[in-house]
């Protein structure tokens, strides 16, 4: 097995349509709510440490969200009501999440026997610390604040007030979390997940018909997995999976000020690109980092405007890889589709070609491009 599969594995979510049996103004993605629910497990971890919650463990959150990525990946045909009677149940539930293990198994065994453990350990076990407890409520919140504009569109509905209770009922197990009382009472959080969300609805390279069709949000989350991944075969340290994990995550942020401005645009004149930066800068500075906490300053910021420079000097060129193979992988899935467009393939031989031969910390991507072919 390569890890080729397990890259595409993760796109199969920008095609899972969230919410497909309710009327609904927009289309939302399982991929868009991964990555929106993994903004949330940050704020809610960052909102415990300050609360001096001392259990807190960035590798289990990123690895808790990725292991129940993969999982829904597999029960996408399993509609919730049904999914939680199963789960009532710990011995259907068991078996469920056996079967899960076995169609993903193969094509993550190439990171090693330790990451097959913790992850059948993680589908197997039923103890629920403080960093599963913060995975679960972001998954409850990023529900219910797509329910919110479900039920818009149609108040009236059938089941309406049935689904919105039972989110509610399941929202309010997490009440006892200090990153969750802090994040209700504070509008400026709950207004800096609401900016992160809008990106949910901003379509990457919006000038091409692609498919699938991938949103900025989604694209973080993609590059996030991407980097971590790299950085854990890489073998660079825990603190480093963590911060490139992190700057995958939150890399685009600053797009939500200025849109998806596309590689060509920025260079087609002479100073243009660092113009947008600047702006961007000052728009962050301006809109979206006085809605955090000050002491989370220095942390997004790395996150976001370092340009892939994290805490080593070469981690940058990383992310930077992942950032790359992403937008390869979304042109190589649109032209397997059968889109025809010479822009996506432009795009798609220079990308491999910028990496032909390229190593970064004994990852061969010159190789991982060669097996797309």
């Amino acid at each position: 097995m390569t890890e080729n599969q397990l890259l595409l594995k993760i796109y199969e979510a920008a095609s899972m349509t969230r919410w497909n049996d309710q009327i609904r103004a927009i289309d939302i993605s399982e991929l868009d709510k991964q990555a929106h629910k993994m903004v949330v497990a940050y704020v809610l971890g960052k909102c415990e440490q300050d609360a001096g919650t001392r259990d807190i463990n960035w590798i289990k959150i990123i690895e808790a969200g990725l292991f129940e990525f993969l999982q829904r990946i597999v029960l996408t045909d399993i509609k919730p009501p049904l999914f939680h009677a199963i789960k009532e149940d710990s011995e259907k539930y068991r078996k469920l999440n056996k079967w899960v293990y076995s169609k993903i198994s193969p094509i993550v065994s190439y990171l090693g026997e330790d990451f097959l453990v913790r992850f059948k350990n993680y589908l197997t076990c039923d103890t629920e610390d403080i960093n599963r407890k913060i995975i679960g409520a972001a998954h409850f919140y990023v529900t219910k604040w797509e329910f919110n504009i479900i039920k818009r569109s149609n108040p009236e509905g059938y089941m309406v007030d049935e689904i919105n209770e039972g989110i509610s009922r399941q929202q309010a197990k997490y009440s006892d979390l200090a990153g969750m009382k802090q994040l209700l009472e504070s509008k400026n959080l709950t207004d800096f997940i609401n900016i992160c969300g809008q990106l949910r609805f901003q379509i990457r390279w919006s000038h091409l018909y692609r498919v699938p069709k991938t949103s900025v949000l989604g694209h973080m989350l993609v590059v996030a997995i991407f980097s971590y991944l790299f950085s854990y075969i890489a073998e660079v340290g825990s603190a480093r999976c963590i911060n490139n994990y992190f700057t995958g995550l939150f890399h685009d942020l600053p797009e939500v000020l200025t849109r998806d401005i596309i590689n060509p645009v920025k260079k087609s004149i002479e100073g243009l690109d660092e113009l947008i930066k600047d702006y961007e800068r000052q728009e962050m500075e301006k809109r979206i980092y006085k809605l955090i906490p000050d002491k989370w300053h220095p942390e997004i910021r790395m996150f976001t405007e370092n340009e892939f420079s994290n805490t080593g000097v070469r981690d940058g060129e990383l992310v930077k890889a992942a950032d790359d193979l992403s937008a390869f992988i979304e042109a190589y899935l649109s032209l397997k589709n059968g889109i025809k467009n010479k822009d996506l393939l432009s795009a798609k031989i220079k990308i491999k070609e910028k990496y032909r031969g390229k190593n970064i910390f004994g990852i061969d991507f010159g190789k991982i491009y060669l097996n797309f072919d």
